[in-house]
């Protein structure tokens, strides 16, 4: 019998298409990610607690374990910000975020995520924003492109950790046991 490999959409990656490959096993700490994405390290922790942006790298798995957040995470995060931040409350970004991961985006970055203050719209095409303002549904947009590329930016300044099975705790150990050696 042969096994199926599960495609990035079973493994809950919201994007596939138009981002930068990275390695899968590299992955940034919560803090990391936190600064850039711009939130706090609570808000961070109480989006992976409740499910809507959880890190796809590693999760915690236990006390002392670190979350790993990968680029895709990262940027979700600063999206999931930016519409924070205009006033659209979070159970309306929760169901953006549903319809995101839903749509199957192509290329993220001709992307643009629209809204009138209540309701979020994902549009594909400069026809699409331009129908949706002409119907007086589109109040602002956010370039979902500009993100990536601030996120990109942002990252190229901070350290990569890779996916490590060992905790923090235990490396340390091992370095401390060297050193006594």
């Amino acid at each position: 019998m042969s096994e199926t490999v599960p495609s990035r959409y079973d493994l809950g990656l919201l994007f596939t298409d138009g981002l930068p490959e990275y390695e899968d096993g590299t992955g940034y700490r919560g803090a990391v990610a936190a600064r850039a994405a711009g939130i706090s390290y609570r808000q961070l922790d109480y989006w992976a607690r409740t499910q809507l942006v959880e890190p796809t790298v590693r999760g915690a798995a236990g006390s002392g374990s670190q979350r790993l957040y990968g680029f895709r995470d990262i940027l979700v995060l600063k999206l999931v910000k930016r519409l924070l931040d205009t006033g659209i409350s979070l159970q309306q970004i929760r169901t953006a975020v549903t319809q995101l991961r839903e749509s199957g985006v192509e290329d993220l970055a001709q992307t643009t995520l629209m809204s009138d203050g209540a309701s979020v719209y994902l549009c594909t095409s400069d026809d699409e924003v331009i129908d949706l303002v002409n119907r007086g549904q589109g109040v602002f947009g956010i370039a979902v492109g500009k993100v990536l590329r601030e996120v990109e930016s942002t990252l190229v300044e901070l350290d990569t950790q890779p996916a490590d099975p060992m905790d923090e705790l235990a490396v340390r150990r091992g370095a401390k046991s060297r050193k006594i050696s």
